[in-house]
């Protein structure tokens, strides 16, 4: 099903239904998505979160025939983080701004598959606004993000990712996701993700294989990836979808992630929040503080993670011209 515009307005209004939270935002200090998505651990799954999605045939074609992935990689990675952030951390006008932009941007996403790959013969029609591509991508979103903050730090209790789920259904709705067609707690949200990696309606394509290995090879980006970083990307991705991206992970791979979860388990909790959380949950927390601007410090955590000094504003215009450049 193809999520019509109305329909999206119809989630939107999900979402306006519920009180705001201190702050103004859709959720507040005291929720599980802060406590969770506030953590630069986050970023430890990102590799993953992108190998699922690309797992998906729709993904990697609107990927592959239509992104500029490859000419501004850095770009996109500061756009994705900005749309989810600014979800989690924004208040409630930011919000329901950057999802009414994603949805525009994603009815552009449209074709016809290059090539059949699972369920989805050649020739047939893919679009990005389409609730069971949305559901999948949304998926990741959260099953990768509870993965990142539990490889860490002390795992989530059941309790904890009840509630977590039950925010992020919300959160479903600025994808234009409707509630009715999630999962209705944690435990089918594992059994739905479970069956999706199991299913053939995750079929790595060969343009999926060719955009992974030129990220991950260095080949599409400014820099190159950390060997440990490609390391413990293989080693938390089920195994069926790391062989058919062909990702190695042989001993010295093994060795190489190991070693890194040792190290980030050691030193990672002791950090300081400056440096564990990232820069829209500070400029989220100086909000609540009153603070009409964010610290300097904030601004430039802020180009690091979503490549601006501030999280976009509703009007979808810089708030703060004097932020640094």
């Amino acid at each position: 099903m193809i999520v019509s515009e109305t329909e999206f307005e119809r989630c939107l209004d999900a979402v306006r239904a519920v009180p705001a939270a201190s702050g103004g935002g859709i959720f507040g200090p005291d929720s599980a998505t802060w406590q969770v998505n506030r953590e630069a651990a986050i970023f430890l799954g990102a590799g993953r979160a992108l190998l699922l999605q690309l797992a998906h045939p729709w993904v990697a074609a609107g990927i592959s025939d239509q992104s500029n992935v490859f000419a501004d990689p850095l770009g996109r990675f500061h756009r994705t983080f900005n749309i989810v952030f600014t979800m989690a951390f924004g208040t409630r006008d930011q919000a329901i701004a950057v999802a009414q932009r994603l949805y525009r941007r994603h009815a552009a996403v449209a074709g016809e598959m290059p090539e059949t790959a699972g369920p989805f013969v050649q020739g047939s029609h893919y679009c990005a606004n389409e609730v069971n591509a949305l559901r999948w991508v949304h998926a990741t979103l959260v099953e990768t993000a509870i993965m990142a903050h539990d490889l860490v730090l002390p795992p989530l209790h059941d309790a904890e990712r009840e509630r977590y789920w039950t925010e992020e259904k919300l959160l479903a709705s600025l994808f234009g996701i409707p509630q009715g067609t999630l999962p209705p707690d944690w435990c089918a949200f594992q059994a739905y993700a479970a069956g999706m990696v199991e299913s053939d309606v995750l079929t790595v394509t060969l343009a999926a294989r060719d955009i992974a290995h030129r990220i991950f090879s260095g080949r599409a980006t400014s820099f190159a990836i950390p060997f440990w970083y490609r390391a413990l990307t293989a080693q938390i991705l089920p195994e069926r979808l790391r062989v058919a991206f062909d990702l190695p992970f042989g001993a010295a791979e093994q060795r190489s992630a190991e070693r890194a979860v040792r190290w980030l388990r050691r030193i990672y909790p002791a950090l300081p929040d400056r440096l564990r959380t990232v820069g829209p949950y500070q400029e989220a927390q100086a909000r609540i503080n009153g603070e009409p601007v964010p610290p300097l410090a904030t601004r430039l955590l802020n180009r690091a993670w979503i490549g601006q000094p501030v999280m976009t504003p509703a009007s979808g215009r810089s708030r703060h011209r004097s932020a640094p450049n």
